[in-house]
């Protein structure tokens, strides 16, 4: 296994070590936990696009939003589907951009849900350009066709790519996750560990399918830094900050950061190269130059402490 210790705010930008502020509370880690955000990268007639889906949960039930932007980060249109509106757990949007006609079309009106805001089955969400589907969630693939466009259908060489995504988790010393480390890998069961409760040199255990694959002795030294583990047969980047679990205050978040770099070959053709400037949240506005060089998948978990 290859060890790496770099600086850890360095990767994320200098402003990106500040996590939590020291308003945090319970109730702003519920409603953290109820918010997964997913980003794709697509092309729309060769041109490279990013689409982010939102997965919101609350009182009212689920909602999502999609979002589309190119690849400097403008966005060319947007969609919000409020869960409080029953009619909109099925339905339509078109945009007229300046590209082309751009469709978004969701059927959640049968969808299962696990415990968190994302479906888990029995429904679909899907994007189309120009009657060309350029993204397809979900298990009802053929339902999304019809109701696009009887002409639609599905590229390989247009596919999307699933690369990056944000989630919030809550716990006291154990938090639970399932993970995935590259786009279409398979889903893991993934465990942070950390005690920080009267202990004078806390440690830091991540397992995954219960093996334990990285341990970090002497934490109140080691608060901050990143570490490359194997999952899959792939190499896998660790980065953490546990700042405001041993420093802050008591409902402190922490954040973990796992990075997988694959080569750019492996997806959509050797054509582009994913960007990760896209990836907008205050901690992370920029990866190391090297990583630009290479596609990969990124999963970032906020770990709410809950006393």
């Amino acid at each position: 296994m290859v060890t790496i210790m770099r600086d850890f705010p360095s990767c994320f930008g200098e402003n990106g070590v500040q996590v939590a502020d020291s308003s945090s509370s319970s109730s702003a880690a519920k409603a953290a936990q109820n918010l997964v955000t997913c980003v794709y990268q697509c092309r729309l007639h060769g041109r490279l696009c990013f689409i982010t889906v939102t997965w919101t949960k609350n009182l009212m039930g689920q909602g999502l939003s999609v979002v589309i932007g190119d690849s400097a980060d403008h966005c060319l249109c947007k969609a919000d589907i409020k869960p409080w509106l029953f009619s909109k757990r099925k339905g339509s949007k078109h945009f007229e951009v300046d590209c082309g006609k751009i469709d978004i079309c969701w059927d959640l009106s049968n969808a299962r849900f696990g415990s968190g805001p994302e479906p888990v089955e029995g429904y679909y969400l899907a994007v189309a350009f120009e009657q060309e589907m350029v993204l397809i969630l979900g298990d009802l693939e053929e339902e999304a066709i019809k109701k696009v466009d009887t002409g639609a259908r599905v590229h390989s060489d247009s596919g999307a790519v699933f690369v990056a995504k944000r989630e919030h988790i809550v716990g006291k010393r154990f938090y639970g996750v399932k993970a995935q480390f590259c786009d279409k890998g398979r889903t893991h069961d993934m465990v942070i560990e950390c005690d920080t409760v009267d202990l004078k040199d806390p440690c830091l255990v991540i397992r995954i399918d219960s093996k334990t694959v990285m341990q970090v002795e002497r934490l109140r030294w080691k608060f901050r830094g990143n570490q490359t583990i194997l999952v899959d047969g792939l190499q896998v980047e660790v980065f953490w900050d546990v700042h405001n679990w041993l420093f802050g205050n008591a409902m402190g978040n922490a954040v973990f950061m796992f990075q997988s770099c694959l080569p750019a070959e492996k997806f959509c053709g050797n054509q582009s190269v994913f960007d990760p400037s896209v990836l907008t949240w205050s901690y992370s506005q920029k990866f190391r130059d090297h990583q630009a060089q290479s596609l990969g998948f990124s999963l970032i978990l906020y770990a709410w402490k809950h006393e």
